[in-house]
């Protein structure tokens, strides 16, 4: 049985559990300033969401997560899919989140005790010539050390707040890479499709051209065209079948770089061709004021200037006195029968507390850079501000231009078609000879590939737009940590 408890015992414990109680009020005062997320100026509304502009409809909204699914295109939502499970950057950032976590986890661990354990065992045997005689016993130990510093002034809740910050920063990093490598995968994907466009265009201006070199071969034979005739319907099209070939060059350059995002060698990834045609769907821009809680990049930096707040806190906390406690108990016997008994309990309590008193401005200096640090996160972070919106009015404005542009350059290929259609009838009846027809050929060829390169643009400027609202990303999927 435990020995009972000695009065004088009685007092250390409760001196003893008097110190704790003061030590773990003070762990109530935390220094430094309190944090207050910055201000940035959000305008009332977009200049760029001008006439030409649609008023997105309930269906038009984006899905969460799932942006993409506005183009309505399997194929597009099969690859985007697979950027989550196997992109190797996502993966790197994956892991770099997770050791942001691990340092939360090593901060918080500051706020509890250290405590070490062991046991010894230990038989002595003395020499038999001692002036006091042999002396031979055996000595058992089970000693408990404690090490605790109390959060006296916050330092540790500061160190933690600044790297649950981070690590909350590193998580909206993660999102922005993802939403990165989706826009890049929506837009190579468009260029690739449009590249399949102008290959179909391109064959199939050649098999007109085709026709148009049979027709002239004909004529000449016939003695009504010149042998200047055949030669420049000869040059239209080999010069036509050589750009079709061309553009293989840069579609495997866009697949090879489909193939990277979604994690496959590029030598064992294809698609086949399938062309684009339809214009971009809608898209809702929003509120501006809804820009601050949709971008991830733009959480990121508000997550950092957190960080550089707490950071103060912490160097602040350096100016005041560091407090150590480290009791040591635990049991020793010679006896292995009475070690575990409360006669053999020993116990020591002890306390220090230590004060720089001179450090030849360190303290100071560590505190004014943490101050710049801060000020330089909240600089940061309102650059980002500007930058995003600078990135939704661009493509706005890029949509609205080239939906115009795009009408009219459908009416210049509607006119320079039925010039073709009049140059290949006057030549038929010998009205004019052939280079003007292989002229309005060029034009309306020309026509085409501009107004294919145009929706294109519009496509990009579409996923573009996506990407600088935030995809279907807001601040709440940014995890508490």
């Amino acid at each position: 049985m435990f020995e009972e408890i000695v009065p004088a015992k009685r007092g250390m414990y409760r001196r003893a559990a008097a110190f704790g109680i003061f030590a773990l009020l003070m762990g109530g005062c935390t220094v430094g300033p309190k944090y207050v997320r910055p201000t940035a100026e959000a305008p009332a509304s977009y200049k760029e969401t001008a006439q030409n502009f649609k008023e997105a409809q309930p269906s038009d909204q984006i899905a969460k997560g799932k942006w993409w699914e506005i183009y309505d295109d399997p194929q597009l939502s099969t690859l985007e899919e697979q950027i989550s499970v196997s992109n190797q950057s996502l993966k790197a950032e994956q892991a770099q989140f997770a050791a942001a976590r691990a340092a939360v986890r090593i901060a918080r661990s500051q706020s509890f005790p250290t405590v070490t354990g062991g046991i010894s065992a230990a038989h002595y045997g003395e020499s038999a010539n001692r002036p006091t005689g042999t002396l031979n016993y055996q000595d058992y130990q089970l000693p408990i050390d404690v090490s605790y510093e109390p959060d006296l002034w916050g330092r540790v809740r500061r160190l933690v707040e600044a790297n649950r910050s981070e690590a909350q920063a590193t998580a909206a990093d993660l999102a922005n890479v993802l939403l990165s490598l989706q826009a890049d995968l929506a837009t190579d994907y468009f260029e690739l499709r449009g590249l399949d466009a102008e290959k179909k265009l391109l064959d199939s201006t050649v098999e007109s051209y085709e026709k148009a070199l049979d027709l002239t071969q004909t004529r000449y034979q016939g003695g009504v065209a010149t042998a200047v005739d055949v030669a420049q319907a000869q040059t239209q099209l080999e010069t036509t079948r050589a750009t079709s070939i061309d553009v293989g060059v840069n579609r495997a350059a866009f697949e090879h770089a489909i193939a990277v995002l979604v994690g496959k060698p590029a030598s064992t990834f294809s698609l086949p061709p399938l062309s684009l045609q339809t214009p971009p769907p809608p898209v809702p821009p929003g509120v501006p004021s809804d820009l601050l809680e949709r971008r991830p990049d733009i959480a990121a930096a508000e997550r950092r200037v957190q960080e550089a707040n707490a950071q103060i806190g912490v160097a602040k906390a350096a100016y005041y006195p560091t407090v150590f406690l480290s009791p040591t108990g635990g049991f020793e016997s010679g006896a292995l029968g009475t070690f575990i008994q409360g006669a053999s309990g020993f116990w020591t309590l002890a306390g220090s507390a230590a004060e720089l008193i001179f450090d030849g401005g360190q303290r100071r200096g560590v505190t004014e850079q943490a101050r710049a640090r801060y000020d330089n996160s909240v600089d940061t972070y309102r650059q980002t501000v500007l930058v995003a919106f600078q990135e939704v009015e661009d493509n706005l404005a890029a949509l609205g231009i080239l939906q115009e542009e795009a009408k009219t350059e459908a009416a210049a290929v509607a006119a320079a078609q039925r010039s073709l259609d009049l140059s290949t009838t006057r030549y038929k009846g010998g009205v004019t000879n052939y280079l003007e027809v292989t002229t309005a050929q060029s034009a309306a060829l020309s026509d085409e590939v501009t107004a294919l390169d145009i929706l294109i643009r519009r496509m990009n400027a579409s996923v573009l737009l996506i990407k600088a609202i935030g995809g279907g990303w807001d601040a709440s999927q940014i995890p508490r940590i």
